[in-house]
């Protein structure tokens, strides 16, 4: 006799995709970034500059991983979180911060192609973008219309295990994840086909 009572969403709300879940998502859609999970991707990729803007920084957590491999980082938010600069709308900035050619954060999903975009438009020539985004990402002709077709990144890093984003740093509320992400790499004015790579 089959003793589960549930259905198929009750199934991905256990998991913790979100997408699922029977929680309201986050006003501003802020889902910190596991540290651990940061420090994985930066073991493999080895190319990221020395100063960094952290332009959707949350809580610290991408921030604190580079300041403790010697990166200077800039770290920014819509919203004041105790951590950084908070009331900076990245979306209505006009300009790269001194001396700053790299952008790395994960930003608000539901703003994913609008920081593509913009993130492209104020870094300079050869200037990297680096971005933590759902895998699924990848998808939609919208998407592929506006960003893909002409500026696709040079480098995908998939995770082969899955990394965890969570509310609150909860990242062990769930023993399981259903939501793969993996790391887009722009290099500004360089777009060849894009490489994929993993994260072990």
């Amino acid at each position: 006799m089959n003793d589960w009572t549930g259905n198929k969403k009750s199934a991905f709300t256990t998991i913790g995709a979100t997408g699922h879940s029977e929680t309201t998502r986050e006003t501003n859609d802020f889902y910190a970034t596991r540290p651990s999970d940061v420090m994985k991707f930066l073991g493999v990729y080895k190319e990221v500059p020395h100063k960094v803007w952290e332009c959707s920084c949350g809580t610290g957590n991408i921030s604190d991983v580079l300041l403790s491999l010697g990166h200077d980082v800039i770290s920014t938010d819509l919203i004041d979180r105790g951590y950084g600069q908070g009331g900076v709308d990245f979306l209505q900035t006009t300009e790269m911060p001194d001396g700053c050619d790299c952008i790395m954060t994960n930003p608000p999903y539901k703003y994913a192609t609008d920081f593509v975009e913009h993130g492209l438009s104020l870094l300079p020539d050869n200037g990297k973008l680096i971005m933590l985004f759902k895998t699924t990402f990848l998808e939609g002709i919208n998407r592929y219309n506006r960003i893909f077709s002409k500026t696709p990144p040079l480098w995908v890093y998939q995770y082969a295990c899955r990394a965890a984003c969570a509310l609150n740093n909860e990242f062990d509320k769930y023993s399981v994840r259903a939501v793969s992400y993996a790391w887009f790499i722009w290099v500004k004015g360089y777009y060849p086909q894009t490489c994929i790579k993993w994260i072990v």
